[in-house]
């Protein structure tokens, strides 16, 4: 579960397709996770933008934006049924885990979550647009991270099936 769209997801109508998707895509084949194994979307449905020129860059969303999606996410979720579910970013964490969750603090951990089809583990790490915000020399280091805690949620699901 991602944040929102970026540009080219709200563009395309497909979430995860920009430069932080293809980055995403990178980081779990690293972490050995196969791609038809992830189902994909974001906490809240819109892209909410300032244009720059011809640009449009993004903005956070609001607190009543995230609750204004969650019946959606939570129907989503219902849908699914999945296994093991990782919020990618504070504004997917956020909607799942609540307002006192911080990624910086927790990230890594998985946790337990009440969903519409019973409890789920959940783990939170960083959204992969902060891998691509990153600085040159710290970009290897954060994309090293969230492939370490995507691996760590390859694992927990894994000991969940059997």
């Amino acid at each position: 579960v991602g944040e929102c769209p970026g540009d080219v997801e709200d563009r395309q109508g497909i979430p995860f397709v920009g430069p932080a998707g293809r980055l995403l895509q990178d980081a779990l084949a690293e972490a050995g996770v196969p791609k038809e194994d992830v189902y994909v979307t974001n906490a809240v449905k819109h892209f909410r933008f300032t244009e720059r020129g011809k640009r449009r860059i993004h903005q956070t969303p609001q607190v009543s934006h995230i609750k204004a999606c969650l019946p959606w996410l939570q129907a989503e979720l219902t849908v699914v049924d999945p296994t093991l579910i990782v919020c990618l970013g504070a504004t997917a964490a956020r909607a799942l885990l609540g307002p006192t969750f911080r990624v910086s603090k927790q990230r890594g951990e998985v946790l337990e979550l009440a969903t519409p089809v019973g409890v789920r583990p959940v783990l939170a790490t960083v959204h992969p647009s902060a891998v691509l915000r990153a600085t040159a020399e710290e970009r290897s280091q954060a994309f090293g991270g969230l492939v370490a805690d995507l691996r760590t949620a390859r694992e927990a699901s894994g000991s969940l099936k059997q």
